[in-house]
């Protein structure tokens, strides 16, 4: 298998892996609470993480340093996320919840590209992903409808 097929596996895997990870939010959400949803998330994977850390013999955590500033914001940027999933699911459901916030993560990340901020390569807007985008608009209000 070459790496670009196994990325596109990992990809593949991530994303069904969010889907589930929706769900079973929404249903802690529906069942317990938004707050205790994310609660159990965070802290579950945390001691996961921590878990894999320590058996990979402490990772690397001594170059922190060399990491922006802004990067850390990440694990409140993943709050936001996971807070965002399990309040929505339960609510619009999954497939419009996560249509709206898949949709939100291109055009975001899209941007990011185009303007080279925030340590992303530049990679500017063309007419066929801006086309594309207008699709991707479009299959939004579809589903939303």
């Amino acid at each position: 298998m070459n790496s670009y097929l196994g990325l596109i596996i990992i990809a593949v895997v991530g994303g069904v892996a969010v889907a589930l990870q929706g769900q079973f939010m929404g249903l802690i959400d529906k069942g317990i609470g938004t707050r205790e949803s994310v609660f159990i998330t965070y802290a579950s994977g945390g001691v996961l993480a921590g878990l894999v850390m320590l058996a990979s013999r402490g990772g690397n955590l001594r170059s922190w340093q060399e990491v922006p500033w802004f990067a850390f914001s990440a694990g409140m940027l993943g709050l936001v996320i996971v807070t965002t999933i399990s309040y929505t699911v339960p609510r619009l459901g999954l497939s419009k919840a996560f249509t709206i916030i898949v949709a939100s993560q291109f055009i975001t990340a899209a941007l990011l590209d185009h303007f080279g901020v925030l340590g992303a390569v530049m990679r500017p807007l063309d007419l066929s992903r801006l086309l594309g985008f207008g699709v991707l608009i479009l299959g939004v209000w579809l589903i939303m409808r």
